[in-house]
């Protein structure tokens, strides 16, 4: 189910204009129609949905059928729009919000990574999501979660543990949906973080292709501005990060979320970071597509958000395309029509071995020395990491 590498896809990681994951709690099957026609509309090819994991198993025991009913006509709708799917499981994190069952919370509190009680529950969540997922042929991919390792240290764990709760929910996954991608996905500490517990070895050995979020938020921007050439090449950057350290040389990269986020985006600048930042990256030969985070915005009558999550949407919630919208979708017509160019590259070195020397993760962040010289190259050539 891998695209051919020459025409990387393009979708968005799809939050619903009306009532955003609430909505889940009175499902609309019309809104989302009207949310996918959106998308549609500029050329996309898929979406990421999100089911809200404690809304489908209340209780260890419960796992709700018509919530399950639910997720899948959303599917249905998305095959209506023309539209592939992938379904992440375990939310978890949203938008800063987490979401978790009370049977791993209160007096029941358990790591979800460590607690083998919790994890039989999660095996079994798992299992019948993915199997009722799986009967939809426009399903193409199941992600254990959004990134799970944020709900960490809440949850505690350790490299080993992290790595063993990985392995053995993608084996339920694929046993439930054989011919689906099965995929972990985690947030960039795994990579820069020198105590993380959730390492990029996972990330390029788990699974069945590489998963990457590009934020610039996490200090990126504060490199060199919004359109400088830092924060323009990380999701490039990341693209790289895990090519090299992949022990497959053909393993595809997935860049599985990047946005706008203000104010390190500002508004009036959003489009040409759009262009640009894609222009950067679709024209590696690692690259299997682009979902951008955004499809709608947050209703700014909901509260308590952290204020750049309302407005990351390609729409507005009244269905309205904004600049990063229009930006994309031609973009995504001119690579349709022309292809993708990959151009003679040129290597560099990282300056330890990715794969084992975790403790040095910080010497490849943001404003490190090697990312600026990495940075410095890319201005003249696509540039090739190379581990050591």
């Amino acid at each position: 189910m891998l695209s051919d590498p020459a025409t990387p896809r393009f979708g968005a990681n799809y939050v619903p204009s009306a009532g955003w994951f609430y909505s889940w709690l009175d499902y609309d099957p019309a809104a989302v129609r009207r949310d996918f026609a959106d998308l549609a509309g500029i050329g996309l090819d898929h979406v990421r949905v999100f089911p809200i994991w404690p809304w489908i198993q209340p209780n260890r025991a419960i796992i709700r059928e018509a919530a399950i009913d639910d997720l899948l006509d959303t599917i249905d709708a998305a095959a209506e729009h023309g539209l592939t799917v992938s379904v992440d499981l375990i939310q978890g994190h949203l938008s800063s919000f987490d979401f978790l069952p009370s049977w791993a919370l209160t007096w029941h509190k358990a790591s979800l990574f460590e607690d083998a009680t919790v994890r039989e529950g999660l095996m079994a969540y798992c299992e019948k999501v993915a199997a009722a997922v799986a009967t939809r042929p426009n399903v193409f991919a199941i992600t254990l979660g959004n990134e799970v390792n944020n709900l960490w240290p809440d949850s505690t764990t350790t490299p080993g543990a992290s790595t063993a709760w990985a392995q053995e929910l993608l084996s339920t996954v694929k046993k439930a949906a054989p011919g689906v991608l099965a995929l972990h996905s985690v947030f960039d500490d795994a990579w820069y973080r020198p105590d993380h517990p959730f390492s990029p070895v996972d990330v390029v050995d788990l699974g069945e292709l590489s998963t990457v979020h590009s934020w610039v938020f996490n200090g990126v921007s504060r490199v060199d501005g919004p359109l400088g050439p830092a924060t323009l090449t990380h999701a490039d950057y990341l693209v790289e990060l895990a090519a090299a350290t992949s022990l497959d040389a053909e393993r595809p990269v997935w860049l599985q979320e990047i946005g706008v986020p203000g104010p390190d985006i500002p508004v009036d600048l959003q489009a040409e970071f759009v262009r640009r930042t894609v222009e950067q990256v679709v024209h590696n030969p690692a690259l299997w597509g682009i979902t951008w985070w955004s499809s709608h915005d947050i209703d700014r009558k909901l509260l308590d958000f952290p204020d750049r999550e309302y407005d990351l949407g390609l729409f507005t919630v009244d269905h309205q395309a904004k600049p990063a919208a229009t930006a994309l979708a031609e973009i995504i017509a001119e690579v349709r029509s022309g292809g993708v160019r990959p151009a003679e590259p040129t290597t560099l070195t990282a300056p330890y071995n990715l794969r084992t020397d975790l403790h040095r993760r910080a010497e490849i962040a943001p404003g490190s020395d090697f990312h600026l010289r990495w940075v410095a190259a890319r201005a003249q050539s696509p540039v090739r990491i190379v581990l050591p």
